[in-house]
């Protein structure tokens, strides 16, 4: 029998299925559906929305239908520039990294003991980001250039403690996308931005707590941005620097100049333009402002021998803690694309970057030596705006039909951008478009009649960490990757049971297009007719996301979950105040949401009212009328997350709906744990208005080590026009740099949904159901099942309570969490969303093998905890407070109460599963926090 790609996918065979079942005393997976979901919002199986996707393909048949969508797009010479250049991703880097699943089905290193490969490679990309801005602390990315600079905008606001201005000076050269984003975000704040041009140094007159500047510009100009960071900071304004990393190797770096902040994207370092996305962006301060950056922040700690070893830093910051206080909703990054342009630094090295960039600006300078007096600036690195007054269009048309697409400014300018993959042949083409003579070469051209401006002033080292010095050859690289990856635990290797995460298979068949040219050498402003293929997915997907859903609209620009709610609740804000309903403002949401909730509430203006849960977790209508009797004039909207934080389908959520409804607000449902809807139940059907979608959950986008993610947001009708629009339209209310997002892996999504069909569909979120269900009734003696809905059964995750073992033994989550490394497992989710507890997922794709190994494992736990509370080990000394365990401290004296085998093989490992080896002890994170280290230790310190 030929199995179906569903049946690749779903974990459990129809056998193992059955034995799931029978555990639950369950006949069949309906009858398990009709148990579990609530009657009032189950969709009939017959018409559940699915009928609408087309017929499941196969592997084979799928790719194909995505290699002629791939074919159809044009792969035009991309010349346009605006933050967007092709590159040459190093082959090594394709192979090893980007297709390599020991990368990207890996998850955020919140394990650091278990992550010290990925974490090492974020601590790089810090490096070089912070090397070439010349700023002392950078993050770990954001998650583009245009989000970058929103959050360099809020970061300059709260930094500038002397400013009560509520005003942003920007230049006008700066991106365009980058503009509409920074309006989008500053508009709910109460931000006012005025431009200027600022070249001249002069600032126009007034109060500003912040100045943000571009280098080189969107013209492509270099300004020497010295006087004006000078005259801010004289004035009291802060300055941030939107600097291309690749110019930088050249020219003086902004944090040298003054700067305090710089931002920008590392796409042209061996990133593919993909559409728009994903790419990685990045944001990097002095030391002074290190506890005020946004997102994530990998830092130096040791770990319990004392050696060296990874963290995320200063997580308290995270938006669990602070909610609606939080600075920023971003609680993502992105991770695998960032790692993708360290690693391309690391291959080239410093010199082998300079001569990438001598060469991008040579070409530029040959260009320019032939188009003479129609260059607008003399100072330029890669791109040169022409004027040819009334011919733009026409230039524009004739080099489109050679085949590269140049970018109109205006009727009366062009620009043209060179790039890493910029050839003599495409100057020669270009300059044959304009009629112009073709200079002999790029040596010694001239620019009006005199040697042009010479623009390497950059006179400070770079990239002199070993990281960056060691990995010039590809043998070299390639060991470097699998060292790091043999240092991590991802998908490839074993189950990540992360309740809330849903860390779920990612199909080489979905992976297999994202590196065909056709999707991901694109730029995101070519013209409309280049890429109908890209186009025709996105089309298919949005409506097959509409279908699975029951909403009216989709729009995938969102390239995160934290955006997707931004623009949804951003969406709820606009439609209030275009029905002149100025005064609702508040938004109600439960105690146990995501804490971005929260964070992305406030960010769009919005008062947050929380909700207190009952005791058995859902939300309490009686709590809730009181709210909404006390706020029915304020509220806006409330926000759940349906099934409930608490992994458990509320059966009161149309009632919840209408309560909202009746006094005039809106129902946000995030759509994080959508993989336990899908055929069974639609959001936008039993009471939703708007909803984000996790991409990175339920539709199999891999989670990158923390990035990339998509967070498509989905709304009804009467929602649709305040969607994000172009990001080139300043008032489109645009959410990230490019229309839709993080286009090059949408691919991924539509293979998923292509060859699932909607009976594949249905079942995977069944199975996932009946699989959650049973490692509850395994597990619920050993530890105790927090949450279970009016049926006692769990939606796809369980929560596990440890808080009376740790009353009585000592033992903490942390301890189990670590141990569970020993047995080669990744953990749960920690304390989240009820401190002192374990949530637990298990998806659709782990089949009966795996999910009991997990549960031995827990289960073995347990009887270790039982030797604990008997006083046979001490709470201070026994497997788990030691875990975990590497292979480096078997060696030498023993004096532990417990055995070496115990330590390392305890019991059901040896021969069960592969042994893995964690690379470092328990991590010191609060010695990581007090001696915030967040870069690689400088050349000086390995002769040390």
């Amino acid at each position: 029998m030929t199995r179906s790609f569903a049946d690749r996918h779903i974990g459990p065979d129809r056998g193992e299925t059955d034995r799931i079942l029978s555990a639950l005393g369950i006949g069949s997976l309906d009858e398990l559906a009709a148990r579990a979901v609530p009657a009032s919002i189950l969709d009939d199986a017959a018409t559940n929305g699915l009928d609408a996707l087309p017929p499941a393909l196969s592997e084979h048949e799928a790719l194909a239908e995505l290699s002629a969508l791939a074919a159809s797009n044009t792969v035009a010479t991309t010349m346009i520039g605006l933050g967007y250049y092709d590159t040459l991703t190093p082959p090594v880097l394709v192979r090893s990294l980007l297709e390599n699943p020991a990368w990207y089905t890996a998850y955020t290193p919140y394990q650091p003991e278990i992550s010290q490969g990925r974490l090492e490679a974020l601590l790089n990309f810090q490096t070089m980001v912070s090397d070439l801005t010349g700023m002392e602390v950078a993050n770990a990315s954001m998650l583009d250039e245009a989000t970058a600079a929103a959050e360099a905008m809020t970061l300059l606001q709260r930094a500038n403690r002397k400013s009560k201005s509520d005003r942003l000076l920007i230049d006008t050269d700066l991106f365009p996308q980058t503009r509409t984003v920074l309006y989008t975000r500053a508009r709910p704040l109460g931000i006012e931005i005025v431009e200027a041009d600022l070249a001249d140094g002069e600032l126009p007159e007034g109060e500003f707590f912040g100045v943000l500047t571009q280098l080189p510009g969107a013209s492509g100009r270099i300004v020497d941005w010295k006087p004006v960071i000078d005259a801010a900071h004289e004035r009291g304004a802060l300055v941030a620097v939107g600097a291309d990393l690749l110019a930088l190797t050249l020219i003086n770096a902004p944090g040298e100049q003054g700067a305090d902040v710089c931002f920008g994207t590392t796409q042209r370092f061996g990133v593919p333009l993909g559409f728009g996305g994903p790419h990685a962006g990045y944001l990097a301060v002095h030391s002074a402002h290190a506890r005020q950056l946004p997102g994530r922040l990998v830092g130096v700690s040791v770990d319990a021998d004392g050696d060296t070893a990874y963290r995320l830093a200063l997580q308290t910051r995270e938006q669990h803690i602070r909610r609606e206080k939080a600075t920023s909703n971003i609680c993502t990054a992105q991770v695998l694309l960032a790692i993708v342009a360290a690693m391309y630094a690391s291959y080239h090295g410093a010199e082998g970057l300079r001569q990438i960039a001598r060469r991008v600006h040579g070409h530029a300078q040959w260009l320019a030596a032939g188009l003479g007096d129609a260059v607008v600036h003399q100072s330029f690195f890669d791109t040169v705006l022409v004027r040819v007054p009334g011919g733009a269009e026409g230039i524009v048309a004739k080099a489109k039909g050679v085949g590269i697409n140049l970018r109109l400014v205006d009727a009366d300018h062009v620009g043209i951008a060179c790039d890493e993959a910029t050839t003599d042949a495409h100057v020669v083409a270009v300059l044959d478009c304009f009629g112009a003579e073709i200079p002999v070469g790029p040596e010694g051209a001239l620019f009006h009649g005199k040697q042009r401006p010479h623009i390497e002033n950059r006179t400070s080292e770079f990239l002199t960490a070993p990281a960056f010095t060691k990995y010039h050859t590809e043998t070299a690289m390639l060991r470097y990757l699998r060292a790091l990856s043999d240092k991590d635990i991802a998908l490839d290797r074993s189950m990540i049971p992360l309740g809330s995460c849903t860390m779920k298979l990612n199909a080489t068949a979905e992976m297999e297009s994202i590196t065909w040219p056709g999707f991901n050498r694109v730029h995101p402003y070519a013209p409309v007719e280049d890429a109908p293929g890209l186009r025709k997915l996105i089309a298919d997907l949005e409506g097959w996301l509409c279908d699975v859903t029951g909403y009216d609209r989709v729009s995938l620009q969102p390239n995160a979950g934290s955006q997707g709610e931004y623009a949804g609740l951003l969406a709820i804000r606009r439609y209030h105040l275009d029905r002149g309903d100025t005064h609702r403002d508040t938004c109600l949401i439960p105690s146990s949401a995501h804490g971005t909730n929260a964070a992305s509430a406030a960010m769009v203006g919005m008062r947050v009212e929380v909700v207190k849960t009952s005791a058995n977790g859902d939300i309490d209508l009686d709590v809730l009328r009181a709210k909404i009797a006390d706020h029915a004039e304020r509220l806006a909207c409330i926000m759940i997350t349906y099934p409930s934080t608490h992994g458990v389908y509320e059966h009161e959520v149309a009632e919840l709906c209408a309560l909202v409804h009746e006094a005039g607000g809106q129902v946000y449902v995030d759509g994080a744990n959508l993989n336990a809807l899908v055929g069974l139940a639609r959001p936008g059907k039993f009471g939703g208005d708007v909803s984000h979608l996790n991409l990175h959950k339920t539709f199999c986008i891999p989670h990158g080590g923390g990035g990339p993610g998509v967070g498509p947001v989905a709304v009804r009708e009467h929602l649709a026009r305040y969607l994000p629009g172009d990001p080139l339209e300043r008032d489109s209310h645009a959410v990230s740099a490019a229309e839709f997002g993080s286009a090059s892996i949408l691919p991924i999504t539509w293979a998923y949904i292509r060859m699932m069909g909607a009976d594949g569909l249905r079942r995977a979120t069944l199975t996932a159901i009946a699989s959650a269900n049973y490692i509850a009734g395994r597990l619920n003696e050993h530890f105790p099942v927090l949450y279970t809905g009016e049926n006692g059964m769990v939606a796809h995750e369980c929560i596990l309570d440890l808080r009376e073992i740790t009353k009585r033994t000592g033992v903490t989550v942390d301890d189990v969490a670590k141990r569970l490394a020993d047995y080669g497992f990744h953990a749960p989710t920690m304390s989240f969303p009820v401190a002192g507890t374990l949530m637990v997922e298990p998806t659709e794709s782990e089949n009966l093998e795996e999910i009991d190994a997990f549960c031995d494992a827990m289960i073995a736990i347990k009887g270790e905890i039982d030797q604990v509370a008997a006083g046979i080990w001490p709470i201070e000394d026994n497997p788990l407070r030691g875990a975990p365990h590497t292979a480096q401290c078997l060696v030498g004296e023993w004096d532990h109460p417990y055995s070496r085998e115990t330590a390392v093989y305890p019991r059901g490992v040896r021969h069960a599963r592969a042994k893995v080896w964690p690379s470092v002890r328990r991590i010191d994170g609060a010695f990581g926090d007090r001696n915030l280290v967040c870069s690689c230790p400088p050349l000086d310190a390995y002769a040390e």
